[in-house]
């Protein structure tokens, strides 16, 4: 999931190293394109690489898969890198290259049936209870399904919890936003002042912790109609988790008619790949906007194709549609594949385990992005992850879990971390890409760390074409940069750590040195 909990925008204040720019100045537009040396930021070095690397050099076009929300592709700034699959026609309603996908012309979505799409669907804990409330009546079967019982119960403590939260904030927002708008009718006000609020004060507890941060944002210049507009769009936003998230009775999935326990049954979806969202347009372009074109942003490879996989819902994805979408873009020659989401609980792991195994076998290089919020992956549990009970390979040569860091060299406050787990980290804060509508707008989140990867990862491939997935992540990890300041642990901000206690390469990762070994090993 990714417009909400788990890959929401989060800005939390790091560690400002002295010699470097300060956090709180305004970074150029492709920060993450700089180089620390030449520009005093964590950049990856990329335009460094492009003017003193690769000048002179051929390269070949890398096709890199992004599993996401959708993408707009007729963005100005897109769609001369798209992905366009030359064995489909356009518009005939023939399954010409016959691979199952209909007129699949620059990629597939898989919500929705051949011709209705939907937005927004459950939290995966949702699913999981209504799946299994029904199922596990009798104790025998608690003991025969051990392993989805003990899913169960997970999944049945997070729904609660969370139910729980969203029925307490509209509660709150809702009682709160009666009594001001009260209180303005008493008053005879258009709008209240901080000594209004001072004056009449609730003694409803909800209400008192709604009025006091209230009064926090009136002290601080905001003005009081758009404090009380953020206050109802809050409220609307957490009307929406408990109509959709946290609703047992929603089920968009009624509208696809598959069965969602069988990896089979794939006779659904359309080619409608653009959303209603920004995110996946966004980590399109951080990977291949097209460069030096004078609009907008400069994607870090030159030479790539945009496939496009539409799987991720506002709420969480579903293993079937994610193991689908990454078993279609190794068939359809995909070097890279970029998964920037990620959830708490699992219903089919296996389908993505099998998925992802056929991926190694195929030398494709996934990257996925480790999550936001600031846990230690090496203790919490999330998926995706490369983490088998029948091991078959090993899924970590072809496997990269990033971070996100913050131009200063600090990683984002919000960034999930594990010095076992995550690989590296990568400019995940406060990076401007492409969103609808030829727009630009910055995102924070490792959901923008992941797809810098990626896009390193392909500029290698388009100049180093024979180089393997392992031999790739090796070579990314191996040329990281290894700040030596401690930094600020994330979540925990006056815990100060090094890089080597965050991840298992210690460092962020840096394409000029990661091409300069790759030309030493792999230029012949």
């Amino acid at each position: 999931m990714l417009a909400n909990r788990f890959f929401r925008p989060v800005l939390i204040t790091c560690l400002v190293a002295f010699h470097l720019v300060s956090y709180s100045q305004k970074l150029p537009a492709n920060w993450q394109n700089l180089d620390l040396s030449k520009d005093s930021v964590y950049g990856v070095g990329t335009n460094r690489a492009y003017d003193e690397l690769l000048k002179g050099k051929t390269s070949t076009s890398v096709i890199v898969a992004v599993i996401d929300d959708g993408t707009d592709i007729n963005h100005e700034d897109l769609k001369a890198h798209i992905w366009k699959n030359k064995n489909e026609k356009m518009g005939n309603s023939v399954d010409d290259d016959k691979n199952g996908y209909i007129d699949d012309i620059n990629g597939w979505n898989y919500l929705g049936n051949k011709i209705q799409s939907y937005e927004i669907d459950n939290y995966e804990v949702t699913r999981l209870v209504r799946t299994y409330q029904s199922f596990f009546k009798f104790p025998s079967d608690t003991v025969k399904y051990q392993d989805e019982y003990a899913n169960y119960q997970k999944a049945l403590s997070i729904y609660e919890s969370r139910k729980k939260e969203y029925e307490t904030i509209d509660k709150r927002l809702s009682s709160s936003i009666s009594y001001f708008e009260s209180l303005q009718k008493k008053l005879n006000r258009d709008t209240l002042s901080i000594k209004d609020l001072q004056e009449n004060p609730s003694t409803d507890s909800l209400i008192i912790i709604t009025t006091n941060r209230l009064i926090g944002n009136l002290q601080k210049g905001t003005a009081y109609t758009k404090a009380i507009a953020d206050m109802k769009r809050t409220m609307d936003s957490n009307k929406s988790h408990l109509q959709y998230h946290v609703n047992l009775q929603y089920d968009p999935r009624l509208l696809v008619g598959d069965d969602d326990a069988n990896i089979n049954d794939r006779n659904y979806g359309n080619r409608t790949i653009v959303s209603e969202g920004d995110h996946g347009t966004h980590v399109s372009g951080i990977i291949g906007a097209v460069r030096n074109n004078d609009k907008g942003i400069d994607g870090i490879a030159d030479n790539v194709q945009l496939m496009i996989l539409r799987v991720v819902p506002n709420g969480d994805e579903r293993d079937k549609d994610i193991a689908l979408a990454i078993r279609y873009a190794v068939d359809n020659g995909a070097r890279v594949i970029n998964m920037s989401f990620g959830k708490p609980l699992s219903y089919k792991k296996e389908f993505i385990d099998d998925a992802v195994q056929y991926a190694i076998s195929k030398n494709v290089l996934l990257v996925h992005a480790a999550g936001n919020e600031a846990l230690d992956l090496d203790v919490e549990q999330r998926f995706p992850n490369p983490n088998y009970k029948k091991v078959k390979g090993n899924a970590w040569k072809n496997w990269i879990d990033v971070g996100a860091s913050a131009a200063d060299g600090n990683p984002g406050g919000f960034s999930n971390y594990g010095k076992n787990y995550v690989d590296l980290f990568a400019p995940g804060v406060k990076i401007n890409s492409t969103i609808l509508n030829n727009e630009y707008a910055p995102k924070n989140g490792t959901s923008m760390a992941a797809p810098v990867v990626a896009g390193v990862a392909a500029l290698i491939i388009s100049y180093y074409p024979s180089i393997t997935a392992p031999q790739l992540k090796e070579l990314l990890m191996k040329t990281v940069y290894k700040p030596t300041q401690q930094v600020k642990k994330p979540g925990s901000p006056d815990t100060m750590v090094l890089y080597s206690d965050l991840c298992k390469s210690a460092g962020i990762v840096n394409v000029y040195d990661a091409l300069k070994l790759a030309d030493k090993k792999y230029g012949k």
